[in-house]
């Protein structure tokens, strides 16, 4: 259990890097629902932000019920499968992110856009982990 929590506290940091707000907000409203009892419970006092509900179901990890253990296992997997995603695009497009993305700053999904916008122009293995991944920018 340890595990998934911590995968998710990474995962919500990955969220914030890769800019999935769609990816983001399911899984949030996943777990806000799964975990409902315990967050009203234990957490209702938190300051949202920064991991700390989170950290606050790690906490009373001894208390919860299946449904919020499930809800924060799905999450897990939900990143692990949204991280794997992306290292496959980072190592496929890497020439192609330096060739044609090497001026655009990080953050915001702004790389991603740079790949969508010149992918006429990419590598045949960059365009083809666009595809396989269905990359899209929010």
């Amino acid at each position: 259990m340890k595990r998934f929590v911590a995968l998710v506290l990474s995962g919500s940091m990955f969220c914030a890097i890769a800019h999935s707000a769609v990816a983001q907000e399911s899984i949030v409203e996943s777990v806000a629902q799964g975990c409902e009892k315990e967050l009203q419970s234990y957490c209702a006092k938190v300051t949202p932000g920064e991991g700390r509900v989170l950290a606050c179901l790690y906490a009373h990890e001894d208390k919860l019920t299946g449904r919020c253990e499930f809800a924060l296992y799905d999450a897990a997997a939900q990143l692990e499968r949204a991280i794997a995603a992306l290292t496959y695009l980072a190592n496929e497009c890497d020439d192609d992110l330096e060739k044609h993305c090497a001026k655009v700053a990080i953050g915001e999904g702004r790389l991603a856009r740079c790949l969508l916008d010149n992918k006429a122009n990419l590598s045949k293995r960059c365009a083809t982990a666009i595809d396989e991944t269905q990359l899209k920018v929010e």
